[in-house]
């Protein structure tokens, strides 16, 4: 399988690559990944265990000449985003990422492709079984679980780690280093409700969305992508005042760190109304997709006749959830007054579940600054609780403070400068790196994050380029090779 990833260089990389992405690792179903990762490094002879939690840590001794210099812990994470096209077969728990190369990127066949945190991954690996590479001793970190709570990180004790710099191989960017990241929490707002008989003389329909982009909802937020869910919630907004309309089920988008691209409900119409509501829906469909027309060109808005359902919301609880939808914020919620170009705060309303009594919608809020994530986040629990919701929030972790007199950072800089021409730039993104958490109990570590070019993370359209991996494998040795003297 993947012959033809094995065929690229660098060799050592894809082969890694490749091997990885033929294991099942959806988050928080990591156990055939950890086993897969206990044996390459016993096979390799190396000291290699996991934590209390799970994580994987295996230790390479310095090659000679190297004893010296100051150890280095390279980290990357095994669990990967589980997302595919609707009309894609596939079970990441059972089958691995079919691969293959496409105008100089490596892409996946309806899935996302795991580059995140994969290649990483796989870049680590590589260094661990080299024989011709100088490096200090190493500390291979492989977390568990990151994609949905960062729960490896969070439970990486300390004392474990004994390396002085940190590397991070999770920036997605290869001309980018990256100094520091937003804090996260999960918002979830639940309630029950009753259904109540479909009324008489209706006409039901299945109204789709789909054929968005989706995507990273920390990377790709500022790029004004449409979210199925809101675009969904527009279409329903006072449906029933105007057309009799009733909400039987919606499902809506998946995973919280990723944009979602399709929402599907089952809706019935007053007969009386059904022209009409057929005219309106076609003309906000029509004004929605010429306002996505750059963002979006692919969208789809159908409303299909489908058979009456035997159940539909109770009315109250109908009206209440869908302005609460409305007035819950999503996307950018403001930008970093400090640095350039940083979204500072954002929310995605990642799930939206109506069916069989329960409604359950899933969000995540992201900030580089904890009182303004804070501030966010009771905002849209305050539009939750309104409708009658509960409202849990949970999973908060840290941002990672940006430190541009880091010593890791000058030498990666300087060295990428020598190799490549150019200078990096110099970021903090609005994802959710570990390099915040493992910094509680690890506050001494000076931390790096870099890493090859990805575009489409969290999204079937998820790729890889070719050229950033030799790329980012170079530098990776070239920094390995020049990491300095301990003090």
């Amino acid at each position: 399988m993947n012959k033809e990833i094995r065929a690229l260089e660098p060799k050592a990389v894809w082969r890694n690559f490749a091997d990885l992405n033929a294991v099942p690792r959806p988050s928080k179903k990591e156990e055939k990944v950890i086993e897969f990762m206990l044996s390459f490094g016993k096979k390799l002879g190396l000291e290699t265990f996991t934590d209390a939690v799970g994580n994987v840590i295996i230790r390479k001794p310095a090659t000679p000449g190297m004893e010296n210099r100051k150890p280095v812990v390279m980290q990357s994470h095994l669990d990967m985003v589980h997302q595919k096209n609707n009309d894609t077969h596939f079970d990441f728990e059972t089958q691995g990422i079919e691969m293959f190369v496409q105008d100089g990127w490596v892409r996946a066949k309806g899935t996302t492709l795991g580059a995140d945190n994969g290649l990483g991954v796989a870049a680590i690996m590589a260094v661990l079984e080299s024989d011709d590479l100088p490096h200090p001793a190493i500390e291979a970190l492989f977390t568990i679980d990151e994609e949905t709570g960062m729960t490896g990180a969070k439970g990486l004790e300390g004392g474990v780690l004994k390396g002085e710099i940190l590397l991070n191989l999770d920036t997605e960017e290869d001309d980018e280093i990256d100094i520091g990241c937003a804090g996260g929490v999960d918002i979830s707002a639940t309630r029950s409700y009753r259904e109540e008989p479909t009324p008489e003389k209706v006409r039901a329909y299945k109204i789709t969305v789909k054929g968005l982009q989706g995507g990273h909802s920390g990377m790709d937020i500022h790029r004004g992508l449409a979210n199925a869910n809101k675009v969904m919630n527009r279409l329903l907004m006072d449906g029933f005042e105007d057309f009799g309309l009733r909400i039987s089920s919606i499902e809506g988008g998946g995973l919280r760190n990723a944009i979602p691209r399709e929402s599907q409900a089952i809706v019935v119409v007053d007969e009386i109304h059904d022209n009409a509501f057929a005219f309106e829906f076609n003309q906000l469909a029509a004004t929605i997709k010429k306002e996505y027309r750059k963002a979006e060109p692919k969208m789809v808005i159908t409303a299909e006749v489908t058979p009456v359902p035997h159940k539909v919301m109770e009315l109250g609880v109908q009206e209440g959830i869908t302005r609460s939808l409305y007035a819950a914020h999503n996307g950018v919620f403001c930008m970093s007054p400090d640095m350039e170009g940083l979204v500072q705060t954002s929310n995605n309303i990642a799930r939206v579940q109506v069916g069989d009594g329960k409604i359950e919608v899933l969000c995540l809020t992201r900030s580089s600054v904890e009182s303004s994530k804070t501030d966010l986040a009771n905002g849209i629990r305050a539009a939750f609780e309104l409708s009658g919701c509960e409202v849990e929030l949970s999973g908060s972790y840290p941002g990672w403070t940006p430190n541009p007199g880091s010593p890791a950072l000058e030498l990666l800089r300087n060295k990428y400068e020598e190799l490549f021409g150019d200078a990096p730039e110099v970021v903090a993104c609005h994802a959710g790196l570990e390099c915040g958490i493992l910094g509680q109990n690890y506050p001494e570590m000076d931390m790096i994050s870099y890493g090859p070019t990805i575009k489409g993370a969290h999204s079937p359209d998820e790729r890889a380029n070719i050229t950033s991996v030799e790329k980012f494998w170079k530098f990776t040795r070239e920094i390995l090779a020049n990491i300095p003297e301990k003090d």
